[in-house]
């Protein structure tokens, strides 16, 4: 493997940033082969985090006085996970230029919302995404939009880092070559686990330290939940914490989601459904046993990625992403962001509203966000209309994966769906006007099918 990656090296003219990314991915990829015949968890050291390690949001303390609001907003910066394609839903490009209010797209969405602190408290809070190879170039072209160059808003770029898939029986590099429009199948960005090296190699993260910038709030660009919360920032920055990740009550929708455990020996740690071993998982995804979960927001102090680089680097767990690229079969190693809270000194979770994970995955979920459930509010953040859960709703995904398609069935509108528990369509159909659903609604169609205007249905069952 070293010898094929320093002819990939030597092909880029001993580029620098690229002679590191290369370094890099050996440092992962030698730890991949000394620590994947080590044994994995052990499930007796694991215990239930106690309220020192996760605090409830309830305990948390308001700001009220302005200027103390200014100064905690003026140390932050929002950082936004930006190097998804929509091609899962059927779309060309960055996921967050996916319309999701009216024409509003997740992009637009949060610039607006930190426009409106920016202006509210006169602060410059900047926007940063991390983009992927895959989403960099248009990303760039995006943001060049007068509605985003006249809000009061920096939105600044940085690319992740690219490592080369790995040919799984032969242990090299998928790609002869240095990354290049013909093989661009030979390489994939290392997950958001990337976060912190990639970051601190750019010029951004020594220009916003040098401003006195101090806490990143990092999200999913794609979770409309993850919005700026003044209340959690200042419990930040008063108690010195260096690295917070919000968690949530689990749901039978969240099974398979990483969860906090304190492992003995060790103290707080992510813990992934793919470190589970095989007869422990049922244990895993009961939601008696492991009761939160990773919201995937994050709140890490800036000055801290610096001095815990190295230990970043060599601790996170290796996630091993099994593909098959034109009939070979490959391995991503990948990490994940959250996976961190274990390497930094002074970590915590905080238990938060379930408001604040509003992901947007599939179609069934856009249905959610562009629904009568949900309104958007004065700092442009969307928010529930009823008490409780959100219906379940599936649709099917031969007619509904694709967001064009879905809103060619929707095209009439979206229904009234508050009093709705739960929804499954299963076939072609197509609504109509004021459609309204209520309680637990299963729609069937053999054939392609419209649902009249004005349809109310209540508790039923129904074939077109």
């Amino acid at each position: 493997m070293e010898e094929a990656v320093n002819r990939l090296i030597e092909k880029s003219n001993h580029d620098p940033k690229f002679t590191k990314q290369m370094k890099d991915f050996l440092q992962l990829f030698n730890r991949f082969l000394n620590e994947k015949d080590q044994t994995g968890i052990q499930w007796s050291k694991i215990h239930a985090p106690t309220e020192e390690h996760v605090k409830p949001y309830e305990l948390l303390n308001d700001e009220k006085d302005e200027e103390k609001l200014k100064n905690l907003l003026s140390k932050l910066v929002v950082v936004k996970l930006n190097g998804g394609l929509g091609t899962t839903m059927g779309c060309t490009g960055p996921k967050s230029v996916i319309k999701v209010r009216e024409d509003d797209n997740f992009l637009d969405l949060t610039i607006r919302q930190i426009d409106y602190l920016n202006q509210k408290y006169k602060v410059d809070v900047p926007l940063v995404l991390m983009n992927s190879f895959n989403t960099q170039e248009e990303t760039e072209k995006i943001i060049k939009d007068p509605k985003y160059t006249n809000s009061k808003v920096r939105i600044l770029c940085f690319e992740q880092n690219q490592y080369p898939r790995i040919v799984k029986d032969k242990l090299i590099p998928l790609p002869e070559d240095i990354p290049n429009e013909q093989n661009k199948e030979g390489w994939y960005p290392p997950g958001h686990g990337d976060f912190y090296s990639s970051f601190y190699e750019s010029k951004i993260y020594k220009d916003l330290k040098q401003e006195g910038k101090e806490y990143i709030f990092l999200s999913n660009i794609d979770n409309l939940g993850a919005t700026v919360d003044i209340k959690i920032l200042k419990h930040l920055i008063e108690n010195q914490i260096d690295f917070c990740m919000e968690v949530t009550k689990k749901t039978l929708a969240d099974v398979k989601g990483g969860t906090l455990i304190n492992y003995e020996g060790e103290g707080i740690k992510l813990l992934e459904i793919a470190q589970v071993p095989k007869e422990h998982v049922k244990d895993f995804v009961s939601i008696e046993k492991f009761k939160i979960f990773n919201t995937n927001n994050l709140w890490i102090n800036l000055n801290s990625i610096e001095s815990h680089l190295e230990n970043l680097k060599a601790k996170v767990e290796i996630i091993n992403n099994e593909k098959e690229v034109e009939g070979v079969k490959v391995i991503q190693l990948e990490t994940a962001a959250g996976a961190a809270i274990q390497v930094f000194h002074k970590s915590i979770g905080i238990d938060v509203p379930r408001s604040r994970f509003l992901p947007v995955k599939k179609c069934s979920d856009l249905l959610l966000v562009q629904s009568n459930l949900y309104q958007l509010s004065e700092d442009c953040c969307l928010v529930k209309q009823i008490e409780g859960e959100p219906p379940v709703i599936n649709l099917d995904d031969n007619y509904y994966k694709k967001v064009g398609d879905y809103l060619n069935r929707f095209k009439e509108g979206v229904p009234d769906i508050r009093n709705l528990i739960e929804l499954n369509v299963c076939g072609d159909v197509y609504f109509g006007k004021n459609v309204k659903l209520e309680g637990k609604v299963n729609i069937q169609a053999k054939q392609r099918n419209q649902l009249a205007n004005g349809t109310e249905l209540h508790d039923q069952t129904i074939e077109l």
